[in-house]
């Protein structure tokens, strides 16, 4: 008898071990917690419009958080389509992300972006897991995030060249907001 290997990347949703979840709540959660960060990004973009809005960076905030209302949108629909039931921490969601975009934006443009670069890096590996997981089985919902993916890249380069590293603090900013993130993808998966 050989022993089966364990995969080197994220587990296909048909690979499963005793206790997890069946693939299709995996998918379900996958899509909540999907419609969860796209509307948190959504409110980070919006607490960053109000106070930068008007400078030299708004264009390109306006820019990104067009292409998370659009990404928002499509979760939504599968929210409906699939009945997911979204996650029940919205309301503080609503709250949170627009308080990081708001605060970090007055900290000036460099550390606004240093939030985008830190929410978008985590996004990418949030995604890029999926995508794995997902393997050949939904293979719809694997290109929308496949494609919303490569935007949330988009987004943390632009951040990048928008100096988003010479923010005051950047490495502890930018490692708090990415723990924040992760923590938020954890518990919006299951609550």
């Amino acid at each position: 008898m050989t022993a089966r290997r364990a995969p080197t990347t994220a587990p296909s949703l048909a690979w499963r071990l005793p206790g997890d979840p069946p693939p299709d709540e995996q998918v379900r959660r996958m899509i909540r917690v999907d419609h969860a960060g796209e509307y948190g990004a959504k409110r980070i973009y919006a607490g960053q419009l109000a106070v930068l809005g008007r400078g030299p960076a708004g264009p390109a905030i306006r820019h990104m958080a067009e292409q998370e209302d659009r990404h928002l949108a499509a979760f939504e629909r599968h929210i409906v389509q699939r009945r997911v039931r979204p996650t029940a921490l919205l309301p503080l969601w609503h709250a949170a992300g627009y308080a990081l975009g708001a605060a970090t934006a007055m900290m000036g443009v460099k550390a606004a972006m240093a939030c985008t670069a830190a929410v978008e890096e985590v996004i990418d590996e949030h995604y890029r897991a999926q995508s794995a997981a997902l393997g050949d089985r939904e293979g719809a919902l694997k290109a929308e995030i496949e494609e919303f993916r490569a935007e949330e890249l988009e987004h943390r380069d632009t951040a990048l060249q928008a100096g988003a590293t010479e923010a005051p603090a950047y490495p502890l900013l930018s490692a708090a907001i990415k723990a924040a993130s992760r923590l938020a993808i954890r518990i919006a998966e299951r609550v």
